[in-house]
């Protein structure tokens, strides 16, 4: 278990490494996007989302060594192919969006509406590809406790994020003709 343990936890700090990075940019496009006009909406709950963040990548190394979570081969592939796929989403997402991208609420509608990429299928791809990565991560290594209470906590997040989003994104006329009948995660589903 040694080895894969010190391995996973080297895979974790570098997502967590990858989240800085990405704040970094998202910081670059809320300057940008300020410039242009665009307006910063109050967000309270966004402390909790970087909360819930974080102690999914503090939480899943510590499960895996505290608790001493075997690496079960069968569920580390499929956890781990999920994850790749949720980041290849993701990263589909940023460069789709590119200087709209943020990790704060901002209306940039009226800098233009984005329904190409994966906004082609549904309004928010990104949600749904954190949800799985931040599922996934946890169970590469057997962390389902961090799964499982990083789940329900990311549930209430999105659900308080959601309601701010698509209050500011369908007030526009042009993204609720775009995007008002898409569905918000998976395509085909709610």
């Amino acid at each position: 278990m040694e080895l894969s343990a010190t391995l996973y936890l080297g895979l974790v700090a570098g997502v967590g490494l990858l989240r800085l990075a990405e704040l970094r940019l998202s910081r670059r496009h809320q300057d940008r996007l300020a410039a242009r006009g665009a307006l910063k909406i109050s967000n309270p709950g966004f402390r909790w989302m970087v909360l819930v963040h974080a102690a999914v990548l503090l939480g899943s190394p510590a499960e895996v060594f505290l608790l001493r979570r075997p690496l079960l081969p069968r569920l580390a592939i499929s956890m781990l192919l999920l994850f790749l796929a949720a980041n290849a989403v993701r990263w589909w997402v940023i460069a789709t969006l590119g200087e709209h991208w943020n990790v704060q609420v901002v209306d940039s509608t009226s800098l233009g509406v984005i329904a190409t990429g994966p906004f082609r299928f549904v309004r928010h791809p990104n949600y749904a590809a954190v949800f799985a990565e931040m599922l996934a991560l946890p169970l590469i290594h057997t962390a389902w406790l961090t799964a499982l209470l990083g789940a329900l906590a990311h549930l209430v997040v999105l659900a308080q994020r959601l309601a701010i989003e698509d209050r500011v994104l369908l007030a526009n006329p042009q993204y609720r003709a775009a995007m008002a009948g898409k569905p918000r995660f998976l395509p085909g589903l709610f």
